[in-house]
């Protein structure tokens, strides 16, 4: 092989890899670094791995035979590194690849593992740099793994400047909120309530991790804020109280608690315990701290381990309880009674009835907190819902109810409660499943078909892996096939959506939408 020959398969050789970590980096980062998530979506399309396969043998094969054969067999290599060049050229994500400064710290340590095959080769034969191609996908994993101590070094660093920060802030009222579902609309409706009476700063979005409720403190508080409305999310045991350590909450209100992420947490008790970690954090810095409930969730009432919770809903029993709700494809309209026996007409523009009980929630820690109803009362109206929950949005004869972040079995059976109230439309679901539900993930699948099957007139599955059950549920129960489609990219699904035309209005349910890394 001449020089020019060579120089264009080294180039072409250091395209893939690069290419190809900058991949499988942001498949990494969507998975939080976590290696169960990394892995599982390894596992999720093991044929992505055929061209590495081709790539490393026909490698292998060249540097052992004759000159002429190796010649062969190099143009065929050459040839597997044009197809992974195609393969991982940058496409349009659902969420972008983040060029961070640990994402910076893993490409040095790619490059000294890189380094490290180099010199391999060097000394045994060039065969071993085939090795870091045909094994590329674990490249990531590896060096995640080898900064491992390099990164808890980093967050705990950030960890103690937020800690510095908050001791800085001696009169700063935090309010922790965790639960399966609902904890974000509950977020967002707590702090336009409580910005009536103070100044108020939120975990944006969901920067519901450690490392994200760190920088929110260190980039966003300021010595005018007077409350803190810190979001808590879980995916494992024990990650309320990595957070609450961080931050002791003085207050907090449990939204939830349901079958959500169950692959990582392995039970619904496991879920509970974890969740109820940030009561036991309330109660350990305050027996005066407020604890806040929702009254109507099941699993809540059935396992009370606190004194002095406030519990909240639209259930007998609730200390601030919802009643005479009247529904509509606008909103609801609503009575709270307080614990004192105060009574107070709402009415909302947010869709579904379990956001009824999260304004109520929303109600309950701000009225305890000194805002008066009357106040609250217009606060009410004017809350909007949280980005992709529920969130309706109309273009001329079509409405469009996005409730696309990680959908759940109770999130996915209110979303359909919430399609089933537009009686007088073409109602239409569009979805690609529940997934992070572990061994229940089909049975909970196969209910929402059902589901889905009483409140649509259309479906349309994204994707066919995990959308199986959703079509086996809802045929079961009597949906029409022929109104029942699969398309398997959401760019497919929309356009089917905006095609069908029943000469009515139409409701469009977008219930979850998965990230790349599935």
């Amino acid at each position: 092989m001449n020089i020019f020959a060579l120089v264009i398969y080294f180039l072409a050789y250091v395209a893939v890899v690069v290419l190809g970590l900058r991949y499988y980096s942001h498949m990494l980062q969507l998975s939080s670094y976590q290696f169960q998530g990394y892995f599982r979506f390894l596992k999720s399309k093991p044929q992505r791995y055929g061209l590495h396969v081709g790539f490393f043998f026909t490698t292998i094969i060249a540097c052992m035979t004759s000159e002429k054969t190796a010649q062969i067999f190099l143009a065929i290599s050459f040839l597997f590194l044009v197809f992974l060049i195609i393969q991982y050229l940058p496409k349009k994500a659902k969420k972008k690849f983040v060029v961070t400064q640990r994402v910076l710290r893993l490409f040095v340590t790619y490059a000294v593992l890189y380094a490290v095959f180099m010199l391999l080769a060097m000394i045994f034969d060039y065969w071993v740099i085939a090795v870091f191609v045909g094994l590329l996908f674990l490249v990531p994993a590896l060096a995640n793994l080898i900064n491992k101590p390099i990164e808890k070094k980093v967050n705990e660093w950030f960890i103690k400047d937020a800690q510095r920060i908050l001791n800085e802030h001696p009169g700063l009222r935090i309010i922790g909120i965790t639960g399966s579902y609902g904890k974000t609309s509950v977020k967002y409706y707590l702090h336009t309530l409580l910005s009536e009476g103070y100044r108020v700063l939120m975990t944006p979005e969901s920067f519901n991790t450690p490392m994200g409720v760190v920088r929110t403190i260190r980039e966003n508080l300021t010595p005018l804020d007077e409350i803190f409305i810190c979001e808590m999310g879980a995916r494992h045991v024990h990650d309320i109280k990595e957070i609450t350590d961080i931050v002791h909450p003085d207050d907090g209100i449990l939204t939830s608690i349901g079958p959500q992420h169950l692959e990582t947490f392995g039970s619904i008790e496991n879920i509970t315990d974890t969740k109820y970690e940030l009561f036991d954090a309330v109660q350990e810095k305050s027996a005066e701290g407020l604890k806040f409930a929702n009254g109507d969730n099941e699993i809540i009432a059935s396992n009370k381990r606190h004194n002095n919770v406030v519990y909240y809903g639209t259930s007998e029993g609730c200390d601030y309880r919802a009643t005479d709700v009247e529904y509509s494809a606008d909103g609801a309209s609503f009575k709270v009674t307080t614990p004192e026996g105060e009574t107070a007409e709402f009415s909302m523009k947010l869709l579904g009835e379990h956001n009824v009980t999260n304004v109520v929630g929303a109600i309950a820690m701000a009225h305890k907190l000194g805002v008066p109803m009357s106040k609250l009362k217009m606060a009410v109206r004017r809350i909007a819902p949280a980005p992709h929950r529920q969130e309706l949005k109309r273009h001329g004869n079509v409405s469009i109810i996005d409730d696309a972040y990680n959908s759940n079995p109770m999130g996915a059976k209110m979303a359909c409660n919430t399609l089933s109230k537009f009686k007088d439309h073409v109602r239409i679901l569009v979805t690609p499943g529940m997934v992070e539900l572990g061994e229940k993930e089909e049975e909970y699948n196969r209910e929402f078909g059902a589901q889905a099957a009483e409140a649509a007139d259309y479906i349309i599955l994204v994707g066919s892996e995990h959308t199986r059950p959703i079509k086996e549920g809802a045929l079961a129960a009597g949906f029409s096939e022929d109104r029942l489609f699969v398309k398997e990219a959401l760019d497919e699904a929309i356009i089917l959506m905006n095609e069908i035309d029943a000469g009515k209005q139409k409701v469009i349910l977008l219930e979850n939408d998965l990230p790349d890394n599935y």
